[in-house]
């Protein structure tokens, strides 16, 4: 069943991708620590989501210029701060090791940083619209890019599941990720509509509504369980973090008088936790036993 977090004043880019880390690893090295944040500085662009190192060390956050500011061992491997973009930067993905990053633009422009590979992109196309996200596979050699309607694009060797291009949708999707072995994914929608494909399980999801008011549909914010048996899904007032199957449910970051909205959560892990990041740069680790900011 999935947690509410209530009254709290805290979505990846909903289409960051979370961490490439398994459980086994993550769990290995405790919960995850804070290694600061880009709260209270001031930025040039809002910050659109966060990703994890494989090892749960460090984490990346992204700005919607391409702005990288990196913590703990995540490394600066360049940026498109300094270039004129089309535009906006909406989503990250890390390389399978670390050593490099994919920046995605809602035109589905792709920019390769570090040891990531150019596998294509729909910077040319004219599409029904716009890039929300993205998902590498397991291996780096590929990606997957999804649309705000559900239409799904594969490059490299990234498999085709199916999409929502063709349906109606009662929301945008908003963000996706892939299953642990690439042969599948999950697409998150902003009334916490959850749509599977290939070997993705659906776990439960929207539409939701609390005390029989209308349905909230500013769901943002998507993170698949490292081991693929669950996910988290939040909205971006941060009132709300819904979790299924084996996602941990350990609360979203509050401080008082910081509304900014969630822009991303990094994969959950159980007896570990996840992070979260803000749209103003603030960073917060969730774990069992505190919800600290960083």
């Amino acid at each position: 069943m999935a947690g509410l977090c209530a009254g709290l004043s805290v979505g990846a880019a909903g289409g960051v991708w979370g961490a490439p880390a398994t459980d086994a690893l993550r769990a290995s090295i405790g919960a995850p620590a804070c290694f600061g944040s880009m709260a209270g500085h001031p930025l040039s662009k809002p910050v659109v989501g966060v990703a994890a190192t494989p090892d749960g060390q460090g984490y990346w956050l992204v700005a919607s210029d391409g702005g990288i500011f990196t913590f703990g061992d995540a490394k600066f491997f360049g940026s498109t701060g300094a270039i004129a973009l089309n535009k906006p930067i909406v989503g990250m993905a890390p390389t399978p090791d670390g050593q490099g990053y994919w920046l995605v633009a809602a035109d589905g422009g792709i920019f390769t940083f570090g040891d990531a590979t150019f596998y294509g992109s729909t910077g040319s196309l004219t599409l029904n619209k716009p890039i929300v996200g993205m998902a590498p596979t397991p291996d780096g050699k590929g990606y997957w890019l999804v649309a705000s309607d559900g239409g799904i694009f594969t490059f490299g060797d990234a498999g085709f599941f199916g999409s929502t291009g063709a349906i109606k949708l009662n929301q945008p999707v908003f963000g996706m990720a892939a299953t642990p072995d690439g042969q599948g994914y999950w697409l998150a929608a902003a009334d916490a509509g959850i749509f599977t494909f290939g070997d993705a399980r659906y776990l439960g999801g929207g539409p939701f509504s609390e005390d029989g008011d209308p349905t909230i549909t500013d769901f943002s914010s998507f993170a698949a369980s490292t081991d693929g048996g669950g996910y988290l899904i939040a909205d971006a007032s941060g009132a709300f973090l819904l979790n299924f199957g084996d996602a941990p449910y350990y609360g979203l970051g509050y401080t008082p008088g910081n509304y900014s909205p969630v822009v991303g959560l990094t994969s959950p892990v159980v007896n570990s936790g996840y992070w979260e990041a803000k749209r103003d740069g603030s960073v917060y680790s969730l774990t069992p036993s505190a919800q600290t900011a960083c």
